[in-house]
């Protein structure tokens, strides 16, 4: 019973967490791997259970009080903190959107598709999905697509890592230098973002999960927790492996899977890697533009479910569509993916405190006080995020000043 329990709530956990492993993410782990080796794998492992501290407060915060995390910031701070916090949520999501479409195109063009038509067909697809489907099949379709993540993992093997470079790489300490404390932050930020939260805790409500689930919405949080690290931790040592030798300058998704030609062959590598980015980017895309509309629907007080029909829930629907269209549009203007992408996920280390700030207090304020947590545990996870938000805020304020 408790394993149907379990497969019954697979789902919110899982795809939020295989987004988190975004187009941004993708290179933000290739470029640590190619400047720095197997420096910051270590760090990719601290951050299992700091991802799934964090996450897991909106799991019972979506279960308990059947409410958005928009929607709890508004009841319980006011109108103006909910602005605050949805327009942290829509700075992150435009950037992000705008890495996942250029994301895709850079796959586009790996299997010699112009930009031109990838783009446009990849955001005409993915407004259909939001419009025409209810979020239990949504939420299928988005993890059948995130799944093509998982063959950076024999990526990896392939690239034949060095286990000596591997426990070096573990054992190193931090170099207090800017390159590398700006990818400190890029990591940070591209494994907790502001868009994951928003998402899980409404996705619990709209797979209609209740208080049974509980404990199998913990365990689902738990598995993609993992899963999305596992894949991090590939994508780097893939690259530690091979671009890591030839410290090879990165501005392009070609140009990421053309260096690996060498190691890995060029079939290879434009169908790994390649494969890997559109199941990463188009996961991303779903959940981003989903969640962002659903957290600004819930801060302005509008009806926001994926089971309700479109016209019932017209200006949900419409910013999903608007953030979509509007996303792909701005590739056009963003010619260095790497580059936008490793300063989005800065962006998103800076913007932590706000996030967590507001997640951590509703989880005193808006939860029943035996649903909230309690002694090593409440104090682990707030020691944890103060040192994620002043790590990731003094590391990314370090990149500009």
């Amino acid at each position: 019973m408790r394993l149907l329990l379990v497969l019954a709530a697979v789902g919110p956990g899982l795809i939020v967490m295989l987004a988190d492993t975004d187009a941004g993410s993708v290179v933000t782990a290739a470029q640590s791997g190619a400047e720095w080796g197997y420096r910051l794998v270590l760090l990719q492992i601290v951050l299992i259970p700091v991802l799934y501290g964090i996450q897991e407060i909106t799991v019972r915060l979506g279960i308990l009080t059947g409410r958005g995390h928009g929607a709890l910031i508004r009841l319980h701070f006011g109108r103006r903190w909910a602005l605050l916090s949805g327009g942290t949520l829509f700075v992150a999501s435009v950037g992000a959107l705008i890495t996942e479409f250029a994301g895709i195109a850079g796959a586009g063009e790996l299997a010699g598709v112009p930009d031109l038509v990838s783009v446009p067909v990849a955001a005409l697809a993915l407004s259909f999905l939001c419009l025409g489907t209810r979020y239990r099949r949504a939420e299928m379709a988005g993890i059948v697509i995130g799944a093509l993540e998982l063959v950076f993992i024999p990526a990896a093997i392939i690239a034949r890592p060095s286990a000596a470079g591997f426990a070096s790489g573990l054992a190193h300490s931090i170099v207090l230098r800017r390159p590398y404390l700006q990818l400190v932050a890029a990591n940070i930020g591209a494994v907790i973002m502001p868009w994951m939260v928003f998402y899980q805790q409404q996705a619990v409500i709209d797979k209609g999960m209740g208080r049974r689930e509980l404990r199998a919405g913990k365990v689902d949080t738990a598995l993609g927790s993992i899963v999305t690290q596992v894949v991090m931790i590939a994508i780097l040592v893939a690259t530690a492996a091979t671009l890591g030798r030839a410290r090879t300058p990165l501005d392009t998704i070609g140009e990421i899977a053309g260096a690996l030609v060498p190691f890995l062959g060029r079939a290879q590598a434009h169908v790994l890697f390649g494969l890997g980015m559109l199941g990463a980017a188009t996961v991303a895309a779903i959940v981003v533009s989903v969640g962002g509309a659903w957290g600004l629907s819930e801060v302005m007080g509008w009806e926001h479910s994926m089971n309700a029909r479109v016209r019932d829930a017209r200006r949900f629907y419409l910013l999903c569509v608007a953030a979509l269209v509007g996303s792909a549009v701005a590739v056009a203007a963003a010619p260095n993916l790497v580059n936008l992408s490793v300063d989005v996920q800065v962006m998103n280390a800076g913007l932590l405190p706000i996030v967590l700030g507001f997640l951590l207090a509703l989880e005193r304020k808006a939860l029943h006080p035996d649903a909230r947590m309690h002694g090593v545990h409440k104090w682990l996870v707030w020691t944890v995020a103060a040192g994620v938000m002043g790590v990731g805020l003094y590391a990314a304020v370090s990149t500009v000043v």
